[in-house]
């Protein structure tokens, strides 16, 4: 058997993405979208079987999370009563390199009936399935990655990112918004970035270190020992931001001058420092704080005012920097 690398197996499953990113395919799967998108009351039946089936699952799964009610069925479980679950106002898809599905064969007279589109995702165009389907979405697979060019896997790379496609095109159709889908992901990772906000999870009241502008370097160190965090935020009389000052700022002041402690904090601290407001998205500070290099940011109201920290630790704890 001919070894493959890591590189050259990717680089199969890549051109095999590519190969199908033509204006057939593509006129194919919104043709598909489209035929979903009118069907408003139905869901989509994702079958498949096998390695098929298991990637008509992710399918099913991504275009439920993305605001079209799916589900997957296996055409056998179909054949045997399951098919009771669909309605008229339903859609099929239906997943299948070889296209030719005895199940189908058996579930066609009732799907006809019932007067239920069927699109089709499948490497022959001269199939049964594909001739039985009011959308056939033809795919073209050159190798399988597999070095004996048997086992699914180009295959089910390209019918999953055809299915995320799908998925994506309907979800634009419906102009799902990030506060629509984040009632989808109410949990999770997904679900706080899409509704946290950095009020949220920042440090506020005592837990939010700041000094007025007036105090000594040592109440700076004071502060941040008491919060336990390695920043200060520096208030003027009014309690906007003036400074911000850190412990890597101290010890670099302290190789200067080892008496900074009993210097004032305004001759030592970084002025009109890099601030976010309470309603900043939550992930939108991760991203600053990995790309800045911050370990923590004052946050301040919309009038200037120092109203919190928000500390990389806290996104950590969130899931919201990896």
């Amino acid at each position: 058997m001919k070894r493959r690398t890591v590189k050259q197996i990717l680089e199969i499953e890549r051109k095999s993405i590519g190969e199908n990113i033509n204006s057939k395919v593509s006129r194919a799967v919104e043709k598909a979208a489209e035929i979903i998108s009118k069907r408003k009351k139905g869901r989509i039946a994702v079958m498949g079987i096998g390695k098929s089936g298991l990637v008509a699952r992710k399918i099913a799964s991504t275009l439920s999370s993305t605001g079209t009610p799916s589900f997957f069925t296996h055409p056998g479980e179909a054949l045997h009563g399951d098919i009771g679950m669909l309605t008229g106002e339903d859609t099929i898809l239906v997943l299948s390199l070889s296209g030719e599905l005895e199940e189908l064969s058996g579930l066609y007279p009732a799907i006809k009936k019932m007067k239920i589109p069927l699109i089709s995702i499948t490497g022959r165009e001269n199939s049964h399935l594909a001739k039985i389907s009011d959308c056939v979405i033809p795919i073209k697979i050159t190798r399988q990655a597999c070095p004996y060019n048997i086992a699914p896997t180009s295959s089910t790379t390209v019918m999953m990112v055809i299915g995320d496609a799908i998925a994506i095109l309907l979800m634009q159709k419906k102009n799902l918004t990030k506060d629509k889908l984040a009632l989808l992901h109410p949990g999770g990772v997904l679900g706080k970035k899409l509704t946290m906000s950095v009020k949220d999870i920042m440090r506020k009241g005592k837990a939010n270190p700041k000094i007025p502008e007036t105090a000594l370097v040592k109440d700076a160190l004071l502060e941040m020992t008491r919060t336990r965090l390695g920043a200060v935020s520096v208030v003027d009389k009014k309690g906007k931001i003036a400074g911000f000052f850190t412990d890597g700022d101290l010890r670099r002041e302290i190789q200067k001058n080892p008496k900074i402690l009993s210097e004032k904090i305004s001759g030592v601290m970084t002025k009109k420092p890099f601030t976010i407001t309470e309603e900043t998205p939550a992930w939108e500070a991760a991203q600053i704080i990995s790309k800045r290099n911050f370990d923590n940011i004052p946050v301040v109201s919309n009038c200037g005012k120092v109203v919190g920290i928000i500390d990389e630790r806290d996104l950590l704890a969130e899931g919201l920097i990896d």
